[in-house]
Parts: C-alpha cells; structure tokens; sequence
C-alpha cells in the first residue's frame, strides 16, 4: 500500500524520524530521542546532526544511523529524504533558536512533517514565515513546550474548563533556575554559550528560554489569553548580553490578573517551574519538581491531594500516563507524551482518516506564535521602563 509517495503505511511500522541538531554534546537532542522511542512510535533513520561534517558523521555513528542517510546540511537532507520511497515522514529540529525557521521551512516545503524545539524562532520575522509555510503546508506541526504532557497538567486544564475553579482571579506562573549565576559562558559551556549570544537565542535570554515555558503553561491551564504584560528585564551577572530574570504583571482578557517570575540565577533552585490558580470557587497549584501530585483546594475546605494515575486522576490524566499509580513519572515522559500524541496525529494525516481526539493537546504554530508575541512585548516593556505592552 502506497501512501503520499511512501512504500508501506504507518499501521505496519514505525514512523520513520530524521533530526537537524541534536549531536555530540547537544542536551536536548538526546531528549528528543529518548522521548521518541519510549512509545515505539519511532525510529531515527537519517540526521544533519551537526554544522560540523566529521562532528555529524560522528554523531550519526552513535545514533546508528547509516552513513548514507547522514547529511552535511539540511536542505540537501530534505530533498534526498523526499526523494526516497523509504524517506522520513517526520523531522525533529532541535538547534539552537536561530536555526528553528529555515530548516523546519525547508522540510515543510518537501512535504514532510515537523516537531520543534521551543521558542518557535530568534526573530519575529522568522516565526511568521514560518507559519506562513505551516499554513501551505498541509502538514501537521508540533512544538515541544513538555511540560503541557504531564498528566496533572493537561487535569488541571481540564478541572478548570469545567469550571471547578470558578471564575478565575489570579494565575501565578515561576520558572527559577540557578545554573546561569556565574558567568558559565565564558568557560566555553556549549548550553550557556548559545543561550546567552543574541545572535542565536534572539533578543531575550532568560524570557526566551525558560520564560516562554512558565507563558505557555499559564495559558494551556487556564484556557486564558493573556493580553498584555508589564515587564522588567534584568541582567545580573556582569558582561552578559541578554536578561538572565524578569519579573512580569500580566493582564489577561476576562480580568484576571497574574504575575510570571522566571529566573536563571535563582540561587538555590535547580527547575523550579511553579503554577497557582486561583477562582472564586477554588485553587490548584503544580510543581514541575514534584509532577505527579496536584493540588486543588475548595474554598473553605482542606486540600485535595490528586495523584497521576490515582483514584481521582481524569481520563485526560491517564491518557497521558503509562504506568501504575505510585511509580513517579517526570520530564522524559512528558516529552514522550508530546512524540506520542503527534505519532497518531501524523499517521492519522498518512492514514487520511481523524486523528483520536485525546491527541490534540500538543501545541503547534498558534501557541509557537503567541510565545513569540510574548517574548516581543516582554522585551519592549522592559525598554519603556516596565510599561505596560499588548501581546
């Protein structure tokens, strides 16, 4: 059976995955991966793993990729891919920010669908010829903002759409980390280097990296669309070229109001990504460090402690769970969750048939754009002296 050019269908094998970034030294490549396999849904077949010929052919060797699917650049990977019976059906971009737009463009145009690394771009410019190419593409689109698979998450947003909450007040958002307090660049720390050059991470550091996450989530839990942001931009450690903390007020449409802290000199705090919402009915709260239990409190009552995989865990939370209640799951499984629910909206696409429902949740190119607007109005209220900007 023949399906859009390809050789046999999904139903008899893995989705066959290809990757851009993500070799020798390269954190978030290796999550990627690990995330991909853990369902079975995938198998890395071919990869431009890095700018550097003998450093892609290397990584490629560790991956067990095979020589010949190893590319020294994307585009001619993109084109070889398409051309194959056996090509890729999906690519993975997991480069630095500068490097999101034009490969996941280049893969889009060849017909072949695409999972990103969050923020969407380095420059406005970039995310919205990006979406323009999401737009013709007729291909399905996911952007890893992970921490929208964990269970209690996708509960929470469920429980407030409900109404469980009530009518909601006050949303605050945290996301410290401390391993930024030193000039870590300057050593040549590859993670700390790409991070902090504007050139690469685009016009905020900080907000652009971890503060893009703590934004995404208070939307994907709230259902809320923040409107505009007031915000304060900070640079502590000396000689650094973009914010490594910001505090922000945000004003969200309805209402409610919030306020999103992101840091990465916090000493003291290693991930400490943190969600509170408050309604007129009630309050729930979820911690990134402790990810299987949330936290919802009726007004006047005790709290109710809610477990992954428990007795009160919705249809939602044990979509997204894959083992018995008790045993923790965190970060790597979340992310799988994300490669999960896009295996079956991709083979859905191949099949020509509706993808399951429960799949939807992974963010895409809308959600990839309202980060972008959002690093946008941060940085631009921080140049007006913390005044107020639309999103």
């Amino acid at each position: 059976m023949t399906i859009e050019g390809k050789d046999d269908a999904p139903a008899t094998r893995r989705l066959r995955l290809g990757m851009v970034g993500g070799g020798r030294g390269a954190f978030i490549g290796a999550v990627h991966r690990l995330a991909a396999r853990m369902d079975d849904r995938y198998e890395l077949v071919a990869g431009a793993l890095s700018a550097d010929p003998d450093r892609a052919r290397a990584s490629a060797a560790d991956a067990h990729i095979a020589p010949e699917r190893s590319y020294a650049d994307f585009r001619e990977m993109a084109q070889a891919e398409a051309a194959r019976p056996d090509g890729i059906d999906v690519v993975a971009i997991v480069t630095p920010n500068h490097l999101h737009a034009e490969p996941a463009i280049a893969f889009l145009s060849a017909g072949i669908h695409v999972i990103c690394d969050k923020p969407l771009a380095n420059t406005m410019e970039s995310a919205n010829a990006l979406a323009a190419a999401v737009a013709s593409s007729n291909r399905v689109f996911g952007l890893t903002h992970n921490y929208t698979g964990h269970p209690m998450v996708r509960q929470a947003r469920e429980m407030i759409a409900a109404g469980e909450l009530g009518e909601l007040r006050v949303v605050q958002v945290e996301y410290p980390q401390d391993w930024l307090a030193t000039n870590l660049e300057a050593t040549g720390h590859k993670q700390a280097d790409w991070r902090t050059d504007p050139a690469r991470s685009g016009a905020a550091g900080c907000v652009g990296d971890i503060g893009t996450h703590a934004f995404n989530l208070a939307e994907f839990v709230t259902g809320l669309t923040c409107d505009s942001v007031a915000a304060e931009l900070s640079t502590f450690v000396p000689g650094r070229a973009l914010d490594d903390n910001a505090h922000m007020l945000l004003r969200f449409q309805g209402g409610a109001r919030g306020m999103l802290w992101c840091s990465q000199v916090a000493t003291g705090n290693e991930n400490a990504l943190r969600l509170r919402v408050h309604g007129t009915k009630a309050g729930l709260s979820w911690e990134q460090e402790q990810p299987n239990i949330l936290t919802f409190t009726p007004f006047g009552d005790t709290p109710r402690r809610i477990s992954r995989a428990g007795a009160g865990a919705s249809a939602v939370a044990n979509h997204a769970a894959r083992i018995p209640a008790g045993h923790p799951e965190g970060y790597l499984e979340a992310f799988a969750q994300l490669y999960r629910d896009l295996a079956e909206q991709i083979t859905a696409h191949i099949e020509r048939r509706a993808p399951d429902p429960a799949c939807l949740l992974v963010p895409g190119i809308a959600e990839g754009l309202r980060g972008m607007r959002f690093i946008t109005a941060a940085v631009e209220s921080s140049r007006a002296d913390a005044g107020w900007r639309k999103i």
